[in-house]
Parts: structure tokens; C-alpha cells; sequence
């Protein structure tokens, strides 16, 4: 065996296990990737169904809000006739 056959055996191993850690990485980079996209497809579901509660809870709320509002506006309107009336001014 040669001097320059040592060496390209050398060289070709070297090669080969850089290879393997270059595959082992990518495996394990891909094996990262999916449980990071994984997480992040749990974690948008629960906003997503977290966004869905608040939302039926603020149209509850605007429901409410509207009816204080038609209340408020009758009793405002009742108020107006009646203080109208005791002084005497003609319904319109």
C-alpha cells in the first residue's frame, strides 16, 4: 500500500462520516421542524378557540348594550312627553 492509497482511504472515510453527520442532522433538523409546526398548530387552535369565546362574548354583550340603549331611549322619551305635558305643550 502507497502513501497516496492511505491517504484517499483516509480521505473517503472522512468523507462518508461527514456525510452520515450531515444526513443525522437534517433527519434530526426535519424531526424539529415537525414538532415545532406540530406545537404551533395546537397552540392556534386553542387562540383561535379562545378568540371564538371572547367573540360570543362580546356579541352578548353588544345585544345587551342595545337593549340598555332602546330602554333608556323609551324612558328618555316618556320623560320628554310627560315634563311636556305638565307644561302644558301639545303632543307632536
Amino acid at each position: 500500500m502507497t502513501a497516496d492509497a492511505g491517504d484517499e482511504n483516509a480521505l473517503d472515510l472522512a468523507a462518508r462520516r461527514l456525510e452520515r453527520a450531515l444526513l443525522m442532522l437534517e433527519q434530526r433538523l426535519v424531526q424539529r421542524v415537525a414538532e415545532a409546526s406540530a406545537g404551533a398548530g395546537t397552540a392556534f387552535d386553542e387562540d383561535r378557540g379562545q378568540l371564538a369565546v371572547q367573540l360570543d362574548h362580546s356579541r352578548s354583550r353588544e345585544r345587551q348594550l342595545e337593549e340598555a340603549g332602546a330602554a333608556a331611549s323609551a324612558a328618555l322619551a316618556k320623560a320628554i312627553a310627560e315634563i311636556r305635558a305638565a307644561l302644558g305643550e301639545p303632543e307632536n
